[in-house]
């Protein structure tokens, strides 16, 4: 029976400063930081999370911060655009904020809907779209209030290098259903109620180069531990290579490129960021993973101080 994942569960990036991260996605697009650890995979590097109040699949954005690392140039092989989804009537309230903070930023249109586009500090591209679809963020910070705060991801737009193949993946094996299409775009939908639209471009836009200001890869949603492993059974009877379960601690991944060589993660929903930490002070401290707890005095020195601020400008 074929399956069908519920959306995006996180998208990761490489950026630069972490303080201008937290400054940017928290102080200026309200998001909360709900965790703050390292990179499994390099203990010397912050990994940030930052998503609704609770910080729930389908609203999380991560970030690897390489200060002073080279910058990457974004195209085939990536998430070219990130997409946030506002409440209907809250797109004026962020062309203000943005203006605000001096961010430029242009109104676009695809697929009839409005989009507000702009870049964050290291250049990843980002947008933001009104959708009626999806619960409302309670999360308040820095004068984003709950009715015009960011839900969540509305989606995606994929560069691939073979834009066929994506799309034969995303309908025929991850089970979304192709909705629309015109010139130079194909819009897929999932069953899901946020980071439920990806836009599949359908030329190239040169090959990317993975650095600051790209997108890592995108994880897509199981339920849990056993729907994971139906997911990397039934990706790998269609030809693809899947890595081994890693244990991420708030979520387990499994990985695999595509065959437009965009990196795509399949993670579990739970067990959740609120396992080694109350709900109520997520992301205010750094967690290690056990592997590293003994190092943490070191590793704290070795980091560079962070804090989540309100921005007056």
């Amino acid at each position: 029976m074929p399956k069908k994942t519920m959306g995006i569960h996180h998208i990761t990036a490489i950026v630069g400063h972490p303080q201008e991260n937290i400054d940017f996605y928290s102080g200026v697009l309200g998001l909360r930081l709900v965790k703050q650890t390292v990179n499994f995979d390099d203990p010397g590097t912050y990994h940030l999370y930052f998503g609704n109040e609770g910080g729930k699949p389908g609203t999380i954005i991560t970030f690897f911060p390489w200060p002073n690392a080279y910058n990457g140039r974004i195209g085939d092989g990536q998430v070219g655009v990130t997409s946030y989804v506002v409440p209907t009537g809250a797109l004026a309230f962020w062309e203000k904020r943005l203006g605000k903070f001096k961010i430029p930023f242009t109104k676009e249109e695809r697929f009839e809907e409005q989009y507000v586009s702009f870049s964050d500090p290291h250049g990843l591209k980002l947008e933001i779209v009104e959708r009626e679809e999806g619960a409302k963020n309670t999360w308040e910070f820095g004068g984003v209030t709950a009715d015009v705060a960011i839900k969540g991801f509305g989606g995606a737009t994929l560069f691939s290098s073979q834009p066929n193949k994506t799309a034969e993946l995303l309908e025929k094996a991850m089970g979304l259903e192709k909705v629309s299409e015109d010139g130079e775009f194909i819009r897929f939908k999932s069953i899901g109620d946020i980071g439920n639209v990806i836009d599949l471009k359908k030329i190239s836009s040169g090959r990317g180069q993975m650095g600051v200001g790209t997108v890592h890869h995108i994880a897509w949603r199981a339920n849990d531990d056993k729907d994971q492993l139906d997911w990397k059974n039934y990706i790998e009877s269609k030809g693809y290579g899947v890595t081994p379960v890693q244990d991420r601690n708030y979520f387990n991944a499994i990985y695999f490129r595509e065959y437009g060589e965009i990196l795509f993660e399949i993670a579990t929903d739970p067990p959740g960021f609120a396992h080694d930490e109350s709900k109520e002070t997520m992301g205010s401290e750094l967690k290690l993973p056990s592997q590293y707890e003994h190092y943490r005095e070191r590793l704290i020195k070795s980091l560079i101080p962070i804090e989540v601020r309100e921005l007056s400008r």
